[in-house]
């Protein structure tokens, strides 16, 4: 296994590469060390939380050695066995990323079970309060991607004056994931009575959810010429700018008019391969869809994945209910599954779903 300053040489050396200009011209290339790059960032990110963890685990174990206050040592070693168990996690997952194993991993409809997914979720119908729904909605799907320990990066990322989401795309990595959320696609709608409600009104709102699968090198071929790409200043809630330097990425797909942006990175960069990701996945998307449109008799084609238009769930705060009209099931305590505890609905919609 190599050494972490060997893991950091090699990044300098692939950031050296992805900062000659004349890279942009070889797509191919531009992506190999991008992929590259994001692999090893997240090496290095490991190895730093690992150092983290283990220095906390010290700061424990000498509070239990010194032993000056029941009360504070009982919750010391609370923490320390949990702190040891997320080492032991961390250190499991990068020697297995630094060391991978030979394994054929079981498919779902000709998907590889350990599949990284973009999610893009956008306000709907009800202004302020639909963008407070979009925001609720991403933190659901981001807490349960931390219980699930999945990856998560946002790619970008569109916020309101008061704290809601416009919209927003992200990336959720690891074992399951596209089994496991790849019905929560289509229209989500909340009712509830917003913070901003005087009379005390119910108001419904809603949001969309599109789940799409990142593609893998040789799924989606992108020819350059077909891209135009802009470079524009990132901007905030209100459309402020927020940068002085012109870092955000806009990149038209000229044969379909997809049009995709980022502006979470401070570099042009990091934005652009996060737009890219969500061009790639779209266009994935698209040939999914016309190949399901020419086998629409097969039933499995017809239920798979929510469309962006279908209305699927509605969150009732008032009666403390969620309900999935497709398979006609309610679950209550909702503040919990806001939280990510999202594991009985998961459940439920596979074994409804699945056939």
């Amino acid at each position: 296994m190599p050494s972490i300053s060997e893991i950091k040489k090699e990044y300098d050396e692939i950031l050296n590469k992805l900062s000659d200009p004349e890279l942009i011209s070889d797509w191919e290339k531009f992506e190999e060390f991008s992929k590259k790059k994001a692999f090893l960032e997240k090496i290095i990110e490991k190895e730093k939380e690992i150092k983290d963890v283990k220095n906390q685990i010290e700061e424990n174990r000498a509070i239990l050695k010194a032993n000056e206050d029941p009360e504070f040592s009982s919750l010391a070693q609370e923490e320390l066995n949990s702190l040891l168990i997320r080492q032991k996690n961390l250190e499991d997952w990068l020697e297995n990323e630094l060391n991978p194993k030979e394994e054929v991993f079981e498919e779902t409809d000709g998907i590889k079970k350990n599949s990284t997914i973009i999610v893009e979720i956008r306000a709907g119908t009800g202004g302020d309060e639909a963008a407070l729904f979009a925001a609720n909605l991403y933190r659901m799907y981001s807490r349960y991607a931390q219980i699930k320990g999945w990856g998560e990066k946002v790619l970008n990322s569109h916020r309101n004056e008061i704290g809601g989401t416009k919209e927003i795309s992200f990336e959720i990595k690891g074992d399951d994931v596209f089994d496991s959320l790849k019905y929560e696609g289509g229209v989500h709608r909340v009712q509830r009575i917003p913070e901003t409600e005087k009379n005390g009104r119910v108001h419904t709102s809603t949001a969309t959810v599109a789940i799409m699968l990142r593609p893998k090198k040789a799924e989606i071929k992108i020819n350059p010429a077909d891209l135009r790409i802009d470079i524009f200043r990132s901007s905030g809630p209100g459309g402020q700018n927020v940068n002085k330097r012109e870092t955000a990425i806009r990149i038209t797909h000229l044969p379909t008019g997809m049009v995709v942006a980022s502006q979470t990175a401070r570099n042009q960069l990091a934005n652009k391969e996060n737009a890219m990701a969500i061009l790639e996945a779209r266009l994935l998307e698209k040939k999914q869809i016309e190949e399901k449109e020419k086998c629409a008799g097969n039933r499995k084609s017809q239920v798979g994945w929510g469309t962006r238009s279908e209305k699927i769930r509605t969150y009732n705060f008032p009666q403390d209910r969620i309900t999935d009209h497709r398979i006609k099931k309610n679950w209550h305590n909702i503040e919990k599954i806001m939280a990510g505890e999202m594991d009985q609905m998961i459940t439920a919609l596979k074994k409804g779903l699945a056939e």
